[in-house]
């Protein structure tokens, strides 16, 4: 689809015979990075903010990117080949209803967008469902609202399962915990396994080291006192929401940790210190990028508010290849192959014949 106008054009996945994607509320691409490199084909990507659409198009020109609003969207909409489910519907859906930061008003918030999620998966019946949110949804007075979603899936005849996930076991200089939930039909769902931490305990990349360079880069004399000064896990980026959130670093507990690391975390930089700049400095959105995962090569459109927000927001991309590279792990080991979409079935469609 054009994501300018909203109307359907012919488009196939870059490599159709690669496991095909569907990720709605696609956000700035953290997640999509993930899914790709663990070996998914985007057909789609379904985002609301204007400026988290550029940052997609800037990055991956051949990714078919719709500007749209979720709810209420005709699921045929997401179903670009008019062939066959996806073999994966991925979405990072708003976390303040289930923010620790926020009202938490779960079902009861506006912006709750997991109801609209389930009920595409019902309709377009992908092989797999992975959804991404904050810890805050794993919190016991949720409890019976993840039920409700392990029940809705149930009976759309996926065994689905919630995990909490920290960032820093998988290369990530944030801890960064995330409610990840899984759902595969019941026989890939047997061969699924959670990943494994990539990062030995105690081995997670520091703030320091990852931007030491960054901060060397414009001449700073104080780069090497300040890298030894930020050897730790860095707090969590919070990008905040629409209605609320600024560029700064997050809640006052967050800004202290930043503090003791040298870092003002009431704003954002535009640049990497200067000579004869002192402490504390402010971060930048290419370094907070650096912090998520992100490849330096990533950019970010919009201002500086939406641009952090987009940064801060992500669900960091290598914590996404590793649970994307254990769903296809399951999809292979449940049948062989992830899906339908064979190097074979790719010629036949190419063809015109009928599946």
């Amino acid at each position: 689809m054009d994501g300018a106008s909203g109307v359907p054009i012919p488009h196939d996945s870059p490599n159709p015979a690669a496991p095909a994607c569907v990720e709605i509320c696609a956000g700035a691409g953290g997640q999509a990075l993930g899914l790709e490199r663990a070996g998914f084909a985007h057909t789609l990507l379904v985002e609301l903010d204007a400026d988290a659409c550029r940052t997609l198009r800037a990055n991956r020109p051949a990714w078919n990117v719709l500007q749209a609003d979720i709810r209420g969207m005709d699921p045929d909409a997401l179903l670009t080949d008019r062939l066959e489910a996806p073999d994966l519907l991925a979405a990072g859906v708003p976390c303040p209803p289930f923010s620790l930061a926020g009202k938490q008003l779960g079902c009861n918030d506006e912006r709750d967008l997991l109801p609209a999620v389930l009920a595409l998966a019902e309709a377009i019946k992908p092989r797999a469902v992975l959804i991404e949110n904050v810890k805050g949804l794993l919190q016991e007075k949720f409890r019976e609202y993840r039920s409700g979603i392990l029940q809705q899936l149930r009976e759309c005849g996926y065994a689905a399962e919630w995990r909490l996930l920290n960032a820093c076991d998988f290369g990530v200089a944030q801890l960064r915990p995330r409610a990840v939930l899984i759902a595969l039909p019941p026989d890939a769902f047997r061969c699924f396994k959670w990943p494994e931490p990539s990062t030995p305990a105690g081995a997670a990349p520091l703030v320091g080291d990852v931007l030491h360079a960054s901060m060397a880069s414009g001449g700073w004399e104080l780069a090497d006192s300040w890298a030894v000064q930020a050897q730790r896990i860095a707090p969590t980026l919070c990008g905040g929401s629409r209605k609320h959130g600024g560029p700064d670093l997050g809640p006052s507990r967050a800004r202290r940790v930043w503090a003791e690391m040298g870092v003002n975390g009431a704003g954002v930089a535009d640049a990497p210190p200067s000579p004869g700049d002192g402490l504390p400095v402010k971060l930048t959105i290419a370094q907070m990028a650096l912090l998520q995962g992100f490849p330096p090569d990533w950019v970010f459109e919009g201002r500086k508010t939406s641009a952090y927000r987009q940064v801060g927001n992500a669900f960091p991309p290598p914590v996404a290849q590793a649970v994307g590279q254990s769903i296809m792990e399951a999809l292979v080991r449940a049948d062989g192959v992830p899906s339908a979409r064979t190097p074979e079935h790719a010629q036949r469609r190419d063809a015109g014949v009928p599946m």
